[in-house]
């Protein structure tokens, strides 16, 4: 089992944790030919798994990622009874945050409910919106809740990456508020050393 750090994240949920940072370290060199940044960058062992299997589509990362949540959660939250994953905010072959919620729920032996929250419009790309109270006016109201599917459940809200937290708050909201969700916990992956 892979070695990692939890850590806190904030929001409306009761409790909620990233398993470890996503870089450990990340030093600029400069500019490739085609003028995009580049950087040496070290990775935690989750963190390292994570991006071989968003970025470079490695089916292998996810039995160790589960292993370890799935391991995090049942120590943490045994209650939880389904898990819900954050909707993926672009299109890739696989989405890494169904794969691995999917497996986490399975692995648990509870619901996984990929349609209990959705977009109803599209959001621009967060990471490049700085302000946390405008990412926040830019998520509201953009997910819908299949109120149905969560009303009286515990709910482990499950996200790949943790950034700032805004989608996952705006989605928190959305559960309490149109779900009536009778607990949300937060989970995710990694967490990037900034909240930008």
């Amino acid at each position: 089992m892979i070695e990692i750090h939890p850590l806190r994240i904030a929001g409306r949920w009761r409790e909620g944790f990233a398993l470890d940072v996503h870089t450990t370290r990340s030093v600029y060199l400069g500019e490739d030919e085609f003028g995009q940044p580049q950087y040496d960058t070290e990775r935690s062992p989750a963190g390292e798994l994570l991006f071989q299997l968003k970025y470079r589509s490695d089916q292998s990362a996810v039995a160790p990622l589960v292993e370890v949540a799935g391991g995090f959660v049942r120590g943490r939250w045994p209650d939880a009874d389904v898990v819900v994953p954050v909707p993926p905010s672009r299109p890739r072959p696989s989405q890494p945050v169904l794969l691995l919620g999917e497996a986490i729920a399975q692995g648990l032996g509870v619901s996984f409910l990929p349609a209990a929250v959705r977009r109803q419009r599209e959001v621009p790309e967060l990471k490049d919106v700085r302000d946390f109270d405008e990412r926040l006016r830019l998520l509201d109201g953009a997910h819908a809740v299949d109120a149905p599917a969560v009303q009286g459940r515990r709910v482990l809200l499950f996200d790949d990456l943790f950034r700032s937290g805004a989608t996952m708050n705006a989605i928190d909201a959305a559960l309490h508020d149109e779900g009536r969700a009778e607990d949300v916990v937060a989970l995710t992956i990694t967490r990037t050393r900034s909240n930008r």
